[in-house]
């Protein structure tokens, strides 16, 4: 996009073929069969993801490179391991590198990287069988420049585990926390309950039996006592990686803004000055106890001609 409106004002190009390639970055289409959204990170500032189940592993990684080599980065969800085989495969045959993220990954063109937002997102899961959903969260969040902590297996059967790093994550400065649980999803009601910043629930499909597919986690998450508890769907770690990174680009925004504004205030306001003070003239020095003050007197009397005898001098007619 700042390509082309830099060739615009350069006059490389003019008013028309600028708005085709705008166009086309928008939104492009591959064979017929899959449209890629090639603007929404310019509209919202996160990616596309591609989701890889229900696509076949050479047609999700041809659209996970088409995407990094339009945009950058390519993101993939949920890939069995014949994906991760074919993405590989692509990936390298067009010179890009493949950032695993467990069942997920991102492919980035070479020489990409994500602006920077300075943001901070908290990851937080109950089990180590949460992972693979709360890495997809992580994805997210890296691919839009904000970056993440993980800490894994912390969940209630041992309580004492989860309080060194989730005070870790507070004192590191996390904007929000997301935390995966699966089973009875305890885990992100208690700690909305012991923080003061957006807490996101995932629940996880870990679990026995009935309620053992996220629904149990879910129910629990939606009927938290923790006021403010946000809760997105089954497995959704895009979706919850999505949300976080949103709120903590925003958290990153009104920081700046409010240095901006210390910074334009401080160059503003009037410099003091030091009062000046004069030293004592010999008029209101005091001179020592016991002694009259008396000061010179700088005028000087008129003085009367001399006459003789003390008389005034008669002018002659």
């Amino acid at each position: 996009m700042r390509d082309v409106l830099r060739r615009l004002v350069a006059g490389e190009i003019d008013e028309d073929e600028a708005l085709s390639e705008i166009r086309s970055q928008q939104l492009d289409e591959l064979a017929g069969r899959a449209r890629l959204d090639l603007g929404r990170y310019l509209r919202r500032g996160l990616p596309e993801v591609v989701l890889a189940s229900g696509k076949a592993p050479r047609e999700a990684a041809r659209l996970a490179v088409a995407m990094a080599a339009r945009q950058g980065q390519g993101l993939v969800s949920r890939m069995t391991v014949a994906h991760r085989r074919a993405l590989d495969q692509a990936a390298r045959a067009a010179g890009m590198q493949v950032i695993a993220y467990d069942t997920s990954a991102r492919v980035v063109r070479e020489g990409f990287a994500p602006e920077p937002a300075d943001g901070k997102v908290g990851i937080l899961t109950a089990g180590t069988s949460d992972v693979p959903v709360a890495e997809e969260t992580r994805m997210v969040v890296e691919a839009c420049g904000i970056e993440a902590r993980l800490a894994a297996d912390l969940g209630v059967a041992g309580l004492h585990r989860f309080v060194g790093p989730l005070a870790a994550i507070l004192e590191w400065g996390a904007d929000v926390i997301v935390v995966a649980a699966g089973m009875d999803g305890v885990l992100p009601g208690l700690v909305a309950g012991l923080t003061d910043v957006p807490v996101i629930g995932l629940p996880v499909s870990t679990g026995y039996g009935r309620g053992g597919a996220g629904e149990a986690a879910l129910n629990t998450m939606l009927q938290s006592c923790s006021t403010g508890l946000l809760v997105v769907n089954i497995d959704n770690g895009v979706g919850a990686g999505a949300a976080a990174a949103l709120i903590a680009a925003r958290s990153a925004q009104g920081r700046r803004r409010g240095r901006k504004d210390a910074a334009m205030a401080k160059t503003s306001a009037p410099t003091s000055r030091a009062p000046r003070i004069k030293g004592a003239s010999a008029r209101h020095a005091s001179g020592p106890p016991g002694i009259a003050k008396v000061s010179a007197s700088t005028t000087t009397a008129a003085r009367t001609p001399a006459s003789s005898q003390g008389k005034p001098r008669r002018r002659r007619p």
